[in-house]
């Protein structure tokens, strides 16, 4: 009986909706048909298709009008596990509904349709419903569609905290607290920090980091290309050419440096170093790395399954791949360099680099010479004779090739290393000289990777062949040769485009393209909401989430192109609808618990870059300062040491190094900075916003020497404010935190813990100096020891509250 009211509901509810393929049918075919009646020819069963409209119907599977003389009806009602589909044995089973919903669709002309995300991009019409703001217009009727009602408006100061904490990815000042909000957003926007802000999300997109990643994991000098994406986000560069100058700025007439510049872009990828690694398999691997990047980044497709077969799911063949691989595939790079510097590098080097160098090498040669002098006793041999005609030659394992084969100044680490640790107790002189030797080694080898090179994009003269490789690998090449060209399932390029990078990035911002702009408008939404008008950033196609605010993913695609890629003009129409405005307070958890309605504002967990940033800048710590080689802030000892077995150092950086935006932390590639629990590793492109609830986290904001630091610097901030006036210091440091005043009863509370802390660091001096000898920043003498390490630590505890490391 219940069956029976449940499918009368659905099918009344069918029959007063229009029943849309691409919305409703499409999801259940791709998910239970399309792995064995799509398009991968391997995979297919029965030499039938259900991806395709002509095919199906030719076949019977589907018969418009008349779902009784249809295959697909047959098979799926069918109660023979021999005939029934899908078969018992994939593990997929169609619902009732889903049953009953294919048969009316067919009954009802079985009328087929594109996959929504590769209809061309139209504005869509508006609904008349009152609404100033479009986003506004299209939500309230979502939710009146539902039942549901907008909440009010946030209160004013957290309404201030959430913008600028969205547009600068940093909290508004006391001063800043009474600012009119409209004046406000136009304040963040022109402000410097909205550009180091969003160029977060992009390098995590862009796999940027400051080393190549793999087993010695050799540093790089990519810093001058994250520079130039803040440059360009702040003066709001219009999201065309960003595209562009990334893909192809090297290929435009007479392009200029900041245009190869940023073709950096694609050659953020890893690079395989290690010993015994074959060059063109690495070459292969990092032109792989490139389409795919691409491919998710601009046009949210994963091209990856399409890399050893046709695609399961959407409409990327085999072929398709390799195309694209081959505008990627006519570059100069032959997978040989092992530094973070391989060609082609655009050469950005500074007089005080090259002079390190200079002098790095001239210590090597002189300890050298040192070394050859001690050596001649070490191991005696016939004057004028080499190392080899001595018993160097008979040292074990790898050192007759390090020791007896190598002059003392080409010695590399790792042999110098190895060579160290034999002689250590064998012969104490010898082995301290050769540390002498392998410190100076390493400078010289920190001061040549210093010299800052950006490795770029060029094109070789003579074309290269580009043949599509059996299962990907690069020493399978098939007889099928490819040459350039998109997607065949995609709106073609124009006749007259360039068949190369260029051509293929004027193709990706064109207005016929179906992708790009939803798939940007979706991340930006992503950002500021939490989670994207498409759960799945990452994958567009049919196996990813349709959309519950189609028309509005449309409409704002289709005004992000039409206001000439305006990336400024869509964060401020983000942040002044009311649907941002509004107050993140759950009225009803059960109720849409992941607010995908958009009936409440967003409120999540800041990031963790984020919540760093938060603690020096409240504290008054932060040094704001754009752009410049990457810093090496506090980090616990041995990491490094542990990643790379003892070659890697971690040597910390003093001064305003340790204060500066986390942006511009340096960024090993095989362990990134220890501060960020919730980050992409940055070892391929990451579009998807992920969060995290580790202990491991709150063990780092409350025991961090940045965090520790940060409270001390803050509590001596509001001390020194307001000298003997407990309630006002309160205050301050609360409103410093959150943006707000406490309450009555919050301030009684935190007077209550203060005395507590009073007592505890009054009672115990070495631990209450110690306390305060935490981080490098100066300490104001003037405050009383004990008082400023209670202070200190109720701070701690005021920047690790759920309302602070907290967005809402």
């Amino acid at each position: 009986m219940r069956l029976l009211c449940l499918l009368i509901s659905f099918n009344s509810a069918l029959s007063a909706a229009t029943i849309e393929f691409s919305r409703d049918i499409q999801p259940i075919l791709s998910e239970n048909c399309y792995h064995c009646h799509g398009q991968d020819a391997n995979e297919r069963k029965g030499d039938l298709r259900l991806d395709v409209e002509k095919e199906a119907k030719a076949a019977k599977a589907v018969v418009a009008g008349k779902s009784h003389e249809s295959l697909l009806i047959e098979r799926i009602f069918s109660a023979d596990p021999d005939e029934v589909m899908p078969t018992p044995k994939s593990n997929r089973k169609l619902t009732e509904a889903q049953k009953q919903l294919l048969k009316q669709w067919i009954d009802e002309g079985a009328k087929w349709g594109k996959h929504w995300a590769f209809e061309r991009i139209e504005r869509t019409k508006v609904p008349a419903n009152g609404a100033k703001n479009p986003i506004d217009a299209f939500v309230r009727a979502k939710l009146a569609e539902k039942g549901m009602k907008p909440s009010p408006q946030a209160e004013a100061e957290t309404l201030l905290r959430r913008v600028s904490l969205d547009l600068i990815g940093l909290p508004p000042t006391s001063e800043e607290m009474s600012e009119p909000y409209e004046k406000a957003i136009e304040r963040l926007m022109a402000s410097p920090q909205f550009g180091e802000r969003w160029a977060w999300d992009w390098l995590d997109a862009a796999r940027y980091a400051d080393t190549n990643g793999y087993q010695g994991d050799p540093e790089r000098t990519m810093w001058p290309w994250r520079d130039w994406v803040v440059k360009a986000i702040n003066a709001n560069m219009r999201y065309d050419q960003f595209t562009i100058w990334q893909l192809a700025g090297d290929l435009l007439p007479q392009a200029t440096q900041e245009q190869k510049l940023a073709t950096g872009f694609n050659r953020n990828h890893m690079i395989n170093g290690e010993g015994g690694r074959i060059a063109e398999e690495t070459r292969v691997e990092n032109v792989m790395d490139r389409v795919e990047t691409t491919s998710t980044v601009w046009l949210g497709l994963t091209m990856g399954c399409s890399k050893c077969h046709d695609h399961k799911f959407d409409p990327l063949t085999m072929r398709d791949y390799y195309a694209l691989y081959d505008v990627f595939n006519q570059t100069s790079e032959d997978g040989r360099g092992r530094s973070g510097q391989a060609a082609p590098a655009m050469d950005i080097s500074t007089p005080s680099e090259l002079e390190r160098v200079k002098k790095a090498t001239a210590k090597v040669d002189a300890i050298a010479k040192e070394v050859e002098t001690f050596e001649l006793t070490k191991f005696p041999r016939a004057a004028g004779k080499p190392l080899t005609e001595s018993d160097a030659i008979k040292l074990p394992g790898n050192l007759p090739s390090y020791i007896a084969k190598t002059e003392p100044k080409n010695r590399g680490v790792d042999p110098l290393l190895e060579a160290v640790s034999y002689f250590k107790d064998k012969d104490t002189a010898y082995s301290k000289l050769l540390q002498k030797l392998l410190a100076a080694v390493r400078e010289k080898v920190s001061a040549t990777n210093g010299v800052t090179k950006v490795m770029v994009m060029d094109t070789l003269p003579q074309p290269r062949e580009t043949f599509a490789l059996e299962k990907g690998a690069y020493d399978k090449p098939t007889t099928t040769k490819v040459s350039f060209s998109v997607p065949a399932g995609l709106p073609a390029m124009e006749k007259d485009a360039p068949k190369n990078r260029l051509g293929l990035a004027q193709w990706i911002v064109s207005r016929d393209n179906p992708l790009t702009a939803r798939v940007t408008v979706n991340r930006f939404w992503q950002a500021i909401f939490g989670v994207g008008l498409v759960k799945t950033a990452e994958d567009f196609g049919v196996q990813g989430e349709i959309p519950m605010h189609r028309e509005l993913l449309d409409w704002l695609a289709a005004e992000f192109i039409e206001s000439g890629w305006d990336v400024k003009a869509l964060m401020r129409l983000i942040v002044t609808s009311e649907t941002y405005q509004q107050s993140s307070k759950v009225a009803d958890a059960q109720v849409d618990p992941e607010n995908r309605y958009l009936a409440r504002g967003p409120r999540f967990r800041m990031p963790s870059w984020m919540i760093r940033d938060h603690a020096l800048f409240v504290s008054g710590l932060m040094k704001e300062q754009l752009g410049g080689p990457s810093v090496k802030p506090y980090q616990p000892e041995g990491i490094w040491e542990e990643a790379t077995f003892g070659k890697k150092s971690y040597v910390q950086d003093h001064g305003d190094s340790l204060y500066r935006r986390t942006l511009y932390t340096f960024w090993r590639r095989i362990v990134g900075p220890t501060m960020l629990f919730d980050n992409a590793a940055r070892q391929v492109c990451a579009v998807k916003t992920t969060r995290t609830n580790t202990p491991l986290q709150a063990l780092v904001t409350l025991n961090d020497t940045t965090y520790v630091e940060a409270a001390r610097a803050l509590a001596q901030r509001v001390l020194l404010a307001n000298r003997g006036n407990e309630d006002a210091a309160l205050e301050q440091a609360f409103r410093l935190v959150t943006c707000r005043l406490p309450s009555g009863a919050e301030k009684a509370l935190l007077k209550q813990q203060l005395g507590k802390l009073r007592a505890q660091q009054s009672a115990d001096r070495a631990a209450t100096l110690k306390l305060l000898a935490v981080g490098e920043s100066k300490r104001d003498e003037s405050l009383d020891p004990a008082q400023h390490a209670s202070w200190t630590s109720l701070c701690l505890m005021l920047l690790n509250l759920d309302e602070t490391v907290t967005k809402e």
